[in-house]
């Protein structure tokens, strides 16, 4: 039987693609389903929503019910919506009067930017420092490091960045404000000095960003690593005279990027999720301060088509760790 480089065979991974492709499609309809139901048993009516404080007759309120299609079974509104969204079209938002779609588009930018960055970062720094504290486990710095690490781990996000705004926005006692309280941008520069006025709003909810997530990959990295050590290929790899930093970085730490891959990955999937509470605290104009919004209507089209695209992400982004996964370790797709 032909072998691919790295001793997957040529038929093994085709049947393991078309598996995971295969679960990647059922996750998606399983999405869509439940995107459509979960938010149909959130209390509120949204035509009395929309109108409420504005004078309204019956005969206006069933018209906005027919408009927005509210009177039909609820069958029918499912095969509707499903039909719809194959076909990419998310529906019309109620209370923005705008396609989902391009109400979609038009936020992404600002999440994409926070949230990339975030990710970026935080994974970095959680890979090495996790990577160092493994290798030294039990010295004072590795104690030190995981201390911290559990700490950020179980704060909430939002209470950290609302810590972050009276200490750092706000001020508190020799601390002066230095950063805005929130939104993207102050609305009066452009060129060079708009991306540093941009720049400057994102150093705090990037911050609290940063704080939770490097804690969660580093304490993953340290215990994949940690697990690791005790290989016999380790000790064969130091018998050949290896040095302890390239025993490190050839051998253990690939084979313990598996877990961390998959962290990653998914993280990679909260871009386009966002962090709806870190968003709302920062008052960064967002995909998750966008939901915020639909959730308070609530604004079902549009929940829907943002949890649909939420859960998508997340998705696509493990389908391509596992995808990845062979490359790493040959093992896997046989």
């Amino acid at each position: 039987m032909a072998k691919r480089p790295g001793g997957i065979t040529s038929t093994a991974y085709p049947r393991y693609l078309a598996g995971k492709l295969g679960g990647a499609a059922v996750s998606l309809l399983a999405v869509l389903v439940t995107s459509f139901f979960l938010f149909r048993i959130i209390p509120g009516d949204p035509v009395r929503a929309m109108t409420h404080g504005v004078p309204t007759s019956a005969e206006q309120m069933a018209t906005l019910r027919r408009q927005f299609g509210l009177d039909q079974p609820l069958w029918q509104q499912f095969t509707d919506y499903c039909a719809k969204a194959l076909t990419g079209d998310l529906g019309m938002s109620y209370q923005f009067r705008a396609p989902v779609g391009e109400l979609i588009a038009a936020k992404f930018p600002a999440t994409l930017l926070l949230t990339g960055v975030a990710v970026v970062v935080y994974s970095a720094l959680g890979l090495w420092l996790g990577t160092r504290s493994a290798w030294r486990h039990g010295s004072p710095g590795d104690r030190l490091s995981t201390g911290i690490a559990l700490t950020l781990w179980s704060v909430p996000s939002f209470w950290l960045g609302l810590l972050l705004i009276i200490v750092f926005s706000v001020g508190i006692g020799p601390i002066p404000g230095m950063f805005p309280t929130g939104g993207m941008e102050s609305g009066d520069e452009t060129g060079f000095a708009y991306v540093l006025d941009v720049a400057h709003h994102m150093v705090l909810p990037v911050l609290t960003l940063v704080a939770v997530g490097y804690a969660q990959t580093l304490l993953v990295m340290r215990a994949s690593l940690l697990d690791e050590m005790g290989g016999d290929y380790l000790t064969t790899a130091r018998a050949k005279g290896l040095r302890d930093d390239v025993v490190r970085r050839r051998h253990a730490v690939p084979n313990a990027l598996l877990p961390t891959v998959t962290m990653i990955f998914i993280n990679l999937g909260h871009v386009a999720a966002g962090s709806i509470l870190v968003e709302t605290v920062f008052s960064w104009p967002g995909l998750g301060g966008l939901f915020y919004q639909a959730l308070s209507v609530p604004d079902l089209p549009l929940v829907q088509g943002l949890f649909v695209v939420f859960a998508g992400a997340m998705i696509v982004t493990n389908l391509l760790a596992d995808l990845l996964y062979p490359l790493l370790d040959p093992r896997v797709g046989r």
